[in-house]
């Protein structure tokens, strides 16, 4: 199952070319974004993006897809998740059955054959990471919260992120015909090893500025005024500023414009905000605390 290295084919002519592209898949990037991801696709090398939750991290891998025209391959990650969730398991059930046909000698078989034939290609059940090494069509691989997974899974990646392949001891080594464009994300909950971070470059992703993120609300939600947008931003900032238990993401911001145009509100005033504000804060204690000091009670 094994062939040559896998073929490197980039798809971004330059930082300005992903730029338009992915501003065409509805994702505006800056400078910073739009060169790592030019170099991870020019060096083959998988990309780690860091940063807060709902900055944009998934969005991106995403966005690269859809601007490259890749099939999407996504492993999310969580606590226990194992080679089998990963990588690859064997269909027990079904070799079950054929190793109860192969005892009672039905179809000719004979147990010898019939133990070789339950670890075929058959019985394989490729989950993403098999998955995304195995196609052949334009792939982006999204390691999806990578700190949320046990250190262990760690070294399930080294491989893949290394040779873009995958050894099944029963089969031999799978590797890629084309290399897919791997990005991770982590939210920084726990600290990565160095052996992970030495095999891909590195993003860090914050909360847009006040202008870029005014652009993202208005290309997301073009019915907003543009006053209505400058009001929305600030008083995200100001949010974000205080200490609540999960600052508002960019995305939340996209659904409290698309609130406000459901309820037909033109203003952001002190009603607006104290009848929307749970679009944003989903803790209790942030809700109170942002009533407290925006003075909405």
């Amino acid at each position: 199952m094994s062939s040559d290295s896998p073929a490197h084919r980039p798809v971004f002519g330059s930082v300005a070319d992903v730029t338009a592209r992915l501003a065409d898949a509805g994702y505006l990037a800056s400078t910073a974004v739009a060169t790592t991801v030019f170099l991870a696709d020019r060096l083959g090398k998988p990309l780690l993006v860091e940063g807060p939750a709902g900055v944009g991290k998934t969005e991106l891998a995403k966005a690269v897809a859809a601007a490259t025209g890749s099939g999407l391959v996504r492993l999310q990650c969580y606590e226990g998740i194992d080679e089998a969730r990963a990588l690859y398991e064997w269909n027990h059930a079904k070799q079950l059955l054929r190793i109860t046909a192969g005892q009672r000698g039905e179809d000719g078989a004979d147990w010898d054959a019939t133990r070789d034939d339950v670890f075929s290609e058959e019985f394989l059940l490729p989950r993403p990471l098999l998955t995304a090494i195995r196609r052949t069509d334009p792939t982006v691989l999204l390691i999806d919260e990578i700190d949320k997974a046990d250190v262990e899974v760690e070294g399930l990646l080294l491989e893949v992120l290394s040779d873009f392949q995958v050894s099944i001891p029963e089969l031999g080594t799978v590797t890629a015909n084309r290399r897919p464009f791997v990005l991770l994300t982590s939210n920084s909950t726990r600290e990565l090893s160095e052996a992970l971070k030495r095999r891909c470059l590195f993003l860090h992703l914050d909360f847009p500025d006040a202008e870029l993120e005014r652009r993202i609300v208005l290309t997301r939600v073009p019915e907003l005024t543009e006053q209505l947008t400058d009001a929305l931003v600030r008083t995200v900032r100001v949010l974000r500023a205080m200490e609540l238990r999960k600052a508002p993401s960019v995305a939340e911001t996209i659904d409290w414009g698309r609130t406000l145009l459901a309820l037909g509100l033109d203003t952001l005033d002190d009603d607006a905000v104290r009848a929307t504000l749970g679009v944003v804060l989903k803790h209790r204690s942030d809700a109170d605390k942002a009533a407290a000091e925006l003075r909405l009670n």
